[in-house]
This record gives C-alpha cells, structure tokens and sequence, in this order.
C-alpha cells in the first residue's frame, strides 16, 4: 500500500496544522519556565518575563493556528484526515460544522485551551504583580492541555492524538480495506457524519459556554498556588474573587444550558437525569459556589484563610477529575454522553495526578516537608510505572496509588498543623460569616455524595470490584441531595439577614419573620394545591419558597432597592427558583400519553408500557389526556422523519384543533436513529412529546396505492367533526335542493345531499357532497372520492328523529397502515426553572460588576 501514489490528498495541511501543534505544545512549556524563572529570579524579573509573554503569544499563534486549520479541513471535506471522516460528511448542514469541531476528543482538548488562551492572555494585562507566578501555573496546565494533541508514541507510550497525522488509510480499523487499493479513493469516500444527537443547535453554543467554565476555574486555582509560592496568604484573594463568580456564572450557564438541550432534544423525558457526564460538569460548579462564599468571608472578616486555599484548588482539580472520567472511557456502559478511550487515560491519569501533587506540595509551607514529600512521591511513581506483580487481589500500581493519597494526606494535615496560620477569632453563630461557612459544607457534602456514585465505575475497576449503580439514578441522587438544597435554600433565605461578626438576634428574627410566615402559607396552599405527598418536597417547597422571598425582601427593605448592590441576592433569588421550577415540574409531572387505542404496544418490547405509550394508527382520533389527538401522517425531510399530531378540545359535540406538534426522528444507518421530541409550551405548563416506536420501513413508498380498506361509519350531526388520516372532516349541513335531472331522476325519486368540508393538516381545504339517492324505490348505492386526500364517502342513512346522518369513509391501504407509538409527559410551571437560570446569571453578572468595582476604587 505504501507505493500506492493516491490522487487529491492534501497532506500540506496536515503538515501545516502539525507544526502548529508542536508550535503551541513548545510555545507553552517555554511560557512556563521562564514565568518559573521570572518570578524565581527577582533580579532579572523584567526580562524573564518578557520572553515568557512572546512564548505565551506564540503558543497562542499556535492554538489559533490549529483551530483555523482544522475548520479548514472540515469546511472542505478532507476525509484522508480520520478526525474529519469520523465527525463530517457530505450531506450535513453547514451550520454544523462547529459541532464537528468539538464533537471528538481532540477538538474538546483544543476549545478548552482556546479559552485558556484568551484567558492567559486578559491576565498578563490585568494581573499586574501577579503575571510571573500566575502565569507560570497557567502556562503549565496549558502544557499539559497542548499535550493531549501531540499524536506522539515513545517506547510505546501514546502522547496525545493528532488530528493531523491520523490518516483514515493509516487507521487500524480500515488499512486493509479493498477501498485504499484505488488511488483515487477520495472520489468514493464520504464521511460518517456528525452523531444525530448533536445536530442542534445547542451543539453550537453549548460546549463553548461549558469549556469557558472549565477553563475559568484554573484562574482562582492559578492564584492559590501563586499565593502559597509568594507566602503572600492574604492577599491573592481579593484578585481572584471576581473570577470566582465568573466560573459559577459562566460554568453554571454552561451546565443549565445542557439541561435545556437534553430538555428540548433528547427523549429521556426531563432536563436532568443525573447522567455521569451531567455530574462531571455540575459538582466543580458546586465547588466553585462554595468557594466564592468562602472568599466573601475572606474579604470582610480574614477567616477561613485555609478554606480560601483549599476549596478553589478541589473545584479544579475536579474539574481535572471531570475530564479524566468523560475521556477515559471508562463511562461508557453508564453515560451516553462519554467518550470513547482513545488510549489517553493514562495521560489524563499523569494529568490530574500532578496537580493533586502540586497543591499538597504546595500547602505543606515548609522546605523539609516539601523534599520529604518529593522523594516519596518519586519513589511511589517509579514503583508504580515499573512494576506490575500482583500482592494478592492488589498490584503494585493500585498499593502506590493508595499509599500516595495516604501519604498526601498524612504530610499536607502535619504541614498545614505546624506551618499555617491558625484562626485567631472565633466565629460568632450568629454572624453571616458562620453561616456561609456553614452552607459551604453543605454544598461539599452534597458534592462528595454526587461523586461517590459517579465513581463507582472507577472504584470498581480500581480495586477489582463489581459494584453495582443504583437502579433508579434519579430517585438514589434526589433521596441524598433534596435534604442538602432544603439545607442550602434555607441558608440562602436568612444569611443575606445576618451581619458580619454579630447580629441581634432579636432584631434578626424581626426582619425575617414577614417573609418566613409569607412563606409558610404560600408553601402550605401549593402543597394542598399540587398536592405533594412527599415530606422532604414539601419541606424544599418552603425552603425554596422562603428563599425567593427573603431575598426579594432584602433587595427592597435593606438595600432599598439598589439593583447595582443587590447582586447576590438576585442570584439567590435565581438559584432558589432553579430549585422550586425543578421541584414542582418533576414531582407533578404526568405522563398523559395512556394507551386508548385498544391495541397494547407490550409485543413492541420490555419497555413498553401501555400506562406511557399511546399507540395512533393514521386517522384514528383517541382520548389523551384533556385533549383528542389524532396521527395525520409523515413527512421526510432530508434525514429527518416529521410525525404530524394535532391536539383537539371538544366541547358540545365538536372539535376545535388546540395546536399541532411534530416530534421526528432523525434517520442516521451508521450511528442508529433518534427521536427528538416537541414540546407546546404554554405559560404555567409544557406538553412533551416523543416518538418510541414508528415503522420506518415504507417511509420511502407512496402515499396512495389505489385500494381502499374497509369502511368506518360514523353518525353524526350537522357541525359535528369526523376524522381520517389526513384530514378533519366537518359535517357542514344538508342539501335538499339537488338537480334531479342531473342524475336522470324522476320527480317521485328522492335525492339528500350532505356538504362535507374537509381540512389537511397543512390547513388546506376540500370539499365534497356524497348523495342519498332513492330511485325507484331501490336505494341506489353512491360513491364520492376525494383523491388528493385517498378519501371515500359514503351517505348511508338519515335518522328522521334526531337529525342524524351515518355517512362511511373509506381511506387508502398504505395510509391506514401507518401508526406511530408516542410518549407525551406534562411538566408543570417549568418555566419557573428557565426563569430562575436567566435571573441567577443576571445576578452573577451584577456581583461581579459590583466587585470589579470595589477592586479599582481600593487601588
């Protein structure tokens, strides 16, 4: 194969795109050590530090570099390159080539050191006397990062994947095939295409936003370690504390805006499933939560100087974690979400591992330790990488892992004992500043129980286990984590009530107590209303309730209505009706989609169930719920499947069309088809839908055939509504006034005539007048087709003493064959929820204004 000269390669770029690979792997190694050396070396600050900053910007000449040239060649569709075959194809809209971008590993790695990039770049003109030191650690991580795209093997061992040097012919999984025998096999390639469930446009703005989050929580990790370098304790955190609510705004955007996508385009039925990935992206948030309260007590109190320190460092070593679990594969039998092992675990292990030792090196505050906790670290790492016996059920690798978690901990608690500053106050209990300590725990604990169950996968490969995850994810996480958000949105509720140092607490009990009693009936009337039954939703009812209200409270009484100060209670305000919109919506969901039709949808399979399934044949209209639905028919568009349901109220008799919805399915033969649902979102509820069973194999063939099916009667009035596959028929009136002689009649012949006026479901109208002939004294039998529609009419019988008329209709075989088996789930007030997310980021935004500004005014 090899002396095979293929026709219309273009292996320049990818040679240009390598170089700008190793231009930014080098461009970030250098940036770091001469911001080592810069700060190591007082004397000649200046000029370190200026080598530093070209290298930072030609690391980032090489990230901008590899970002066009990838764009490039996915724009143009070179599927020699392996990246571009397995994320494009021909057929894809333009508008997804940025999620081709980003689909795979590789471009993941490459959007989180582009924001990296831009980030180290505001710091080195905003961070002053802090560039060298907190450069230096962004600079590292940057390494690390440009690392993940290096595509090297040494001895064996794999450094990265490169999109540039991994060509299709080249891959493992397809050097034999009889295609890359032709030289000209570009003309036959096509690409496999983007997964289905990433062709939304949330693909496009979601993954930025997330990757941004990422990338913030190393600026506040960035000047934990700078301070802890510097032994300048104190004084990084007033620095780094409007950074800190830029990563709980930007993270938590990115993460609601995942909840939104899984809501609007996923069929799991819900915004949140406590997916593995999901909690990957949440508990860093938390963190970077509890560190920001953590630095407020900081800032007005110098306390929980330890916590300033710890807390910024775990949310991104979390962060680390995050990404070592999705890209490691070893999600892949619990998340959909995960990525495959593209053999970069260890890597990623090596990753997080060296922060984790870089922080407890760090903390330890003392030269001997520090040496101490070097030369064992070096030992454990050189056991672990060279020996691979098994001791028992344990293996070297596993026993130096452990004692390298023990003796972190041992040396980090004796250093932090004998080296940091201790507390020289106490806190008082009624002070904001215990309380916020207080909520802070209880957001780490609530994150130490996410993540215990997110990483049973880890533990049991870790420790040869079988462990099994809970049956029912999201009953197991809600049991754990609504007592902690009753706990937190509580806190949230009083602690903007309490004063620094101390607070009287009489006059405490005074200001809250409007809001607290406010609360408690406003809470007790919506768990009558609802109802809720279950205890711990109803205390969360009013604890989330109380929080909206104390905070509201406080922004008008206390701060007289300053929105320019009020920040952090609006996002409180926010967070607590994220909370109350996710409590109501799950809790009082309903699945209306009961099967009405007569026929179970149980031989489809084990989970289908006709309590959630309806199943509508073409034409039928069936009770669901409130509302008459009925299945008018399909439509393809491109690889797209429409599924038309029309919602009808009746009321006297009649039926008035409510709204329609298409939910679809998304045809992908290589990666497996994909429902999206639809949803009609109205003020105080949304009506969900999606398809679970469909026959897509005449989605190709005619509408029409020419043969009938057997006929349906139907009786009725004049007004009433009948319905057939693709069209609702209205019985408009009756017609006595027929030309005989049109029809050969005799004036002893009797002639009915009934006007029918018919809809399709693209609102297009027909007509017809099916006769009522008796000639002779013979009924003589009368056929009138509408053709557009493959529709028959019949006018059988007129009953003199009520008016009403049995008429048949008669549709065409191919379309009474088509039936669709669908979900349909009411979720109540969750527009609370997407209200309470765009209030919580308006209110981050304000608090960082609010201490942007309090920075410039103290300097």
């Amino acid at each position: 194969m090899q002396n095979i000269q293929y026709v219309g390669e273009h292996l320049l770029i990818g040679r240009i795109g390598n170089v700008f690979v190793l231009l930014s792997f080098v461009g970030a190694l250098l940036a770091a050590i001469c911001y080592f050396l810069a700060e190591k070396n007082q004397l000649e600050k200046d000029s370190w530090k200026q080598t530093a900053r070209i290298a930072f910007r030609l690391h980032s000449l090489g990230v901008i570099g590899i970002i066009v040239t990838l764009f490039t060649m996915i724009f143009n569709h070179y599927y020699e390159y392996y990246y571009v075959w397995e994320h494009s194809n021909n057929i894809m809209p333009m508008r997804y080539v940025l999620s081709c971008f980003w689909e795979g590993q590789e471009g993941s790695f490459l959007l989180w050191t582009f924001w990296q990039v831009v980030l180290g770049n505001i710091l080195i003109r905003t961070a002053k006397d802090w560039e060298s030191s907190v450069m230096a650690v962004i600079a590292l991580v940057q390494t690390f990062l440009a690392s993940m795209l290096l595509g090297l093997y040494i001895h064996g061992i794999h450094i990265g994947s490169n999109p540039f040097t991994s060509l299709l012919r080249e891959n493992s999984q397809f050097a034999n095939i009889p295609l890359f025998q032709n030289p000209n096999y570009l003309k036959q390639l096509d690409g496999r295409g983007l997964n289905p469930l990433l062709q939304n446009y949330w693909m496009t703005i979601h993954p930025p936003t997330l990757f941004l989050g990422f990338a913030s929580t190393v600026v506040p990790f960035a000047f934990a370690i700078a301070g802890l370098w510097r032994k300048k304790l104190g004084e990084w955190q007033a620095k780094a504390l409007p950074w800190v609510f830029f990563g709980v705004m930007v993270l938590g955007t990115g993460t609601l805006m995942g909840g939104a996508w899984a809501y609007e385009s996923l069929s799991f039925g819900g915004f949140w499933a406590w997916d593995p990935v999901e909690n990957a992206a949440l508990v860093p948030w938390i963190v970077l939560v509890a560190a920001g309260h953590i630095l407020l007590i900081y800032k007005n109190r110098k306390q929980s100087l330890l916590s300033t320190f710890l807390l910024p460092m775990i949310a991104f070593i979390l962060t680390v974690y995050a990404t070592f679990l999705t890209r490691s594969g070893i999600l892949g039998k619990t998340s959909v979400h995960s990525f495959p092992d593209l053999g970069l675990s260890g890597q990623l292990l090596i990753y997080l591992l060296f922060f984790v030792w870089l922080s407890a090196l760090m903390l330890m505050q003392n030269k001997n330790l520090r040496f101490y906790y070097g030369v064992a670290s070096a030992f454990l790492l050189a056991a672990g990488a060279t020996f691979n016996f098994s001791i028992y059920s344990f293996n070297v690798k596993i026993i130096s892992l452990l004692l390298f978690g023990l003796i972190t901990i041992v040396l980090v608690l004796f250093g932090l004992a004998k080296n940091f500053p201790k507390e020289t106050e106490e806190e008082a209990i009624w002070s904001r500043e215990f309380w916020m300590f207080i909520g802070a725990l209880v957001l780490l604990v609530s994150c130490f129980q996410i993540m215990t169950t997110t990483s049973i996968p880890v533990t049991n490969k870790l420790f040869h286990m079988n462990k099994a995850e809970p049956v029912n994810r999201i009953e197991h996480y809600n049991m754990w984590q609504v007592p902690f958000a009753f706990l937190v949105t509580l806190l949230i509720g009083v602690g903007q009530f309490f004063k620094y140092k101390e607070t009287d607490l009489k006059s405490f009990l005074k200001k809250i107590s409007p809001s607290f009693f406010l609360s408690l009936a406003v809470s007790l009337c919506a768990i009558l209303y609802l109802p809720v039954t279950n205890v711990f939703y109803g205390a969360l009812l009013f604890s989330a309730t109380f929080a909206v209200l104390a905070n509201f409270d406080y922004v008008i009484r206390i701060l007289g209505g300053k929105i320019s100060k009020a920040g952090s209670s609006i996002a409180h305000i926010g967070f607590a009706l994220v909370i109350l919109g996710a409590l109501i919506s799950t809790s009082k969901q309903e699945v209306i989609s009961a099967n009405t039709s007569g026929k179970s949808v149980a031989s489809l399979g084990k989970d289908f169930s006709d309590n959630s399934n309806i199943l509508m044949t073409v034409g039928d209209t069936l009770k669901m719920g409130n509302y008459f639905v009925t299945y008018t028919g399909k439509e393809k568009n491109g690889v797209n499947i429409k599924y038309h349901v029309q919602y009808f109220t009746k009321e006297n008799g009649k039926y008035t069309l409510a709204f329609s919805l298409d939910p679809l399915i998304q045809l992908n033969p290589q990666m497996g088809n994909v429902a999206e649902p639809s949803t009609k979102r109205f003020l105080t509820r949304d009506i969900y839908t999606h398809i679970t069973f469909a026959d897509l194999d005449d989605i190709n063939a005619p509408v029409n055939t020419g043969e009938f099916n057997d006929p349906k009667k139907n009786t009725v009035a004049i007004g009433d509504t009948m319905f057939s596959s693709n069209a609702m028929i209205v019985l408009d009136s009756i017609d006595a006034h027929i030309d005989k002689k049109k029809y050969n009649l005799s004036d002893s012949d009797i002639v009915l005539g009934v006007k029918l006026k018919m809809y399709d479901f693209n609102k297009k109208v027909y007509y017809a007048e099916p006769l009522y002939i008796i000639k002779g004294g013979y009924l003589q039998v009368s056929d009138t087709t509408v053709e557009k529609l493959g529709l028959k009419f019949r006018f059988l019988n007129i009953n003199t003493e009520n008016g009403k008329i049995d008429i048949s209709i008669a549709e065409k075989k191919s379309v009474a064959k088509d039936y669709i088996v669908m979900t349909a789930i009411i979720f109540p007030f969750i527009n609370v929820l997407w209200m309470g997310c765009i209030i919580m980021v308006i209110g981050t935004i304000i608090a960082i204004r609010a201490r942007l500004k309090s920075n410039k005014i103290k300097k």
